[in-house]
């Protein structure tokens, strides 16, 4: 796994409590790469630590454009039929 180090004085600001803030950091990581395109709805799910279901909640909660291919439309139609 790759890590990426962020500034003590960044990490320590942040308004979350301590033993969260690498979970917040996480899934606002995934959120904001899944936005730009720069990731994949799978990879940036990956990242967040969700189940698919939370993140699919997350994005929707943000307002978050879904850039979906055909392949993944058909796999998470496929997983809300279940």
């Amino acid at each position: 796994m790759g890590t990426i180090d962020l500034p003590t004085d960044v990490y320590e600001a942040l308004n979350v409590p301590e033993g969260e803030r690498e979970d917040v950091v996480r899934r606002e990581l995934a959120v904001a790469l899944y936005r730009e395109g720069i990731l994949s709805v799978g990879k940036a799910r990956e990242l967040s630590g969700l189940s698919r279901r939370e993140f699919h909640r997350l994005l929707g909660d943000r307002e978050v454009d879904r850039h979906y291919t055909a392949a993944e439309l058909d796999e998470d139609l496929e997983y809300a039929r279940r």
